[in-house]
């Protein structure tokens, strides 16, 4: 059987030349695997080191990055938007009670120009082709700003119901306007211009029939003024709100 000797068994020269040898062969071997590696590394470091190409990615993905912002954006507001229809609904059921009419209120909507009002949406509630009562928005000026009330008004001019759909008052104070705070605003039910007389539409602080809130009588005050202007309107507009259902017009 034979082999190779180790190195410390050849003679001097023998061993000495087999040393440089080997070490030749090691600087060989690393120079080799230096070159495997500046061939796979050195695509990347151009990638690295481009300044265009920095560029398109940053483009990349700042494009990606608004693409899925826009298609947040559009499902949060088809969201807000679908919510919104759901408590409109829901609050002209309760100014305008189903069982008096036969119609989807929150498609029956039309738009009247009033001269003090403005234009304003109605919703007309008929029955067997006769409108029986209508519910319209009113904004009321507030303590921390807008109020938004639905009324819901019958034929002969009474209140149906007061509702408020938006509001910015003070959480313990003003929100008693909710009806999931107080029944404050249940006191409108039945009310018309007529009841109380137009002169009593107003705080008790103020000379009329109606409740102010401890700490809180801005708003009050400016919800009873809204419900009043309200009926007004709907005084104003009587005739138009009150016209058959033919399909011209309100409807």
């Amino acid at each position: 059987m034979t082999g190779q000797l180790p190195i410390a068994a050849l003679p001097p020269v023998a061993a000495r030349r087999a040393r440089i040898g080997l070490k030749r062969g090691r600087r060989g071997a690393r120079r080799a695997w230096r070159k495997v590696g500046t061939a796979a590394t050195g695509p990347l470091r151009a990638v690295k080191g481009s300044p265009g190409l920095h560029g398109l990615l940053l483009a990349l993905f700042a494009l990606a990055c608004t693409g899925l912002l826009a298609a947040a954006d559009r499902g949060m507001r088809a969201e807000i938007a679908q919510r919104a229809a759901d408590d409109l609904q829901a609050s002209l059921s309760q100014v305008v009670p189903d069982a008096l009419h036969d119609n989807d209120l929150s498609t029956a909507r039309a738009t009247l120009r009033d001269p003090a009002e403005g234009p304003v949406e109605v919703y007309r509630a008929h029955k067997g082709g006769a409108v029986v009562g209508v519910a319209f928005q009113m904004i009321a000026k507030g303590y921390g700003g807008d109020i938004r009330l639905l009324l819901g008004v019958d034929a002969d001019g009474r209140l149906l119901g007061v509702r408020v759909l938006s509001h910015a008052e003070t959480p313990g104070l003003g929100d008693k306007i909710e009806t999931a705070k107080s029944g404050w605003a249940l006191g409108f039910d039945g009310l018309s211009l007529g009841n109380p007389p137009v002169d009593r539409w107003k705080v008790k602080k103020d000379g009329g029939r109606f409740d102010q809130f401890s700490g809180a009588t801005i708003t009050p005050r400016a919800v009873v003024a809204a419900v009043r202007r309200g009926l007004e309107f709907f005084a104003r507009q009587k005739a138009v709100i009150l016209a058959p259902v033919t399909g011209k017009g309100p409807s």
